[in-house]
Parts: C-alpha cells; structure tokens; sequence
C-alpha cells in the first residue's frame, strides 16, 4: 500500500487559472479586446489566463498576473483557491498603493479598478467570475462574522 497521498487530477489537468486581485478596498480588473475568436470579447474579466506546459495553478496565475499588469505576487500572497470547470480560481488582498506599481501589459483593452459589488453585478462582466466572485464574498462575509 502506498503512503503517497492521492494525486489530485485537477492540480495536473487544468485549462488556466485566474485572480481576483485586490488592491486595498477594490479589485483590478481588465477588460478583454475583441479579437475574433476570441471567448466572451470587451467582457470584465480577472488577471489570468491559459495555463503553460509544467506550470502549476498557482504559477500559472501569478505569471498571467505579471505579464498583464505588470504585478509580481508571491504564493504566499494568495489567500484562498477554487477549482471549477477546469480552472483554478485564486484571490489576492495587496495593500492600495501597489497600484502605483500597475503597468498594463497590452493585453486587451485596459484596466481599472472597480468595488467587488459592482463586478458581481454588471451585465458586461464575464457571467461564470461574477458567480465566483460572489461566493467568495460570502465566505469573507461568513468569516468576517
């Protein structure tokens, strides 16, 4: 008998993962181009993306999150994750001033800041994140009280 812990398929099998990054009060967020082909184009969207050969979820992450607004985060800096269809959803809590730090990185249309209820609400924002979103507001909630 094996004394390995089970291997978790979701940590090996993953399409990409995302972060919902909060600088002070607010979270970072982008707006994707419109690209042809290009899934749910000028949608609100998190920092993150598609997943290279060999990265892990949280590597995966963190580099979609330097490469897009310029952010370097630590794992260590992540505070809570979430596997579902096929993604790993991360959040981050950063002080407010790392927004001095934001350089865009071209990568769609821009960037800005926004309160987590108005994300969880508006009709632009990709459907699926607001869902996340929300349900990781409620477990702050619940934690906070």
């Amino acid at each position: 008998m094996s004394t390995e812990p089970a291997k978790d398929p979701s940590r090996d099998d993953f399409r990409g993962a995302k972060l919902i990054l909060f600088l002070g009060d607010d979270l970072l967020i982008l707006r994707r181009d419109h690209t042809e082909g290009i899934p749910w184009p000028g949608y609100l969207d998190f920092p993150g993306g598609a997943r290279e050969p060999g990265e892990t979820p949280a590597e995966c992450a963190l580099r979609e999150t330097t490469e897009e607004v310029g952010l370097t985060l630590t794992p260590d800096s992540l505070t809570w994750e979430h596997f579902r269809d096929g993604l790993w959803y991360y959040a981050a809590h950063l002080p407010a001033e790392r927004i001095d730090n934001v350089v865009w990185g071209g990568e769609g249309e821009g960037w800005e800041m926004m309160a987590a209820e108005e994300f969880a609400a508006r009709e632009d924002a990709i459907p699926h994140f607001r869902t996340v979103l929300r349900d990781y507001l409620s477990i702050l909630q619940s934690a906070a009280g």
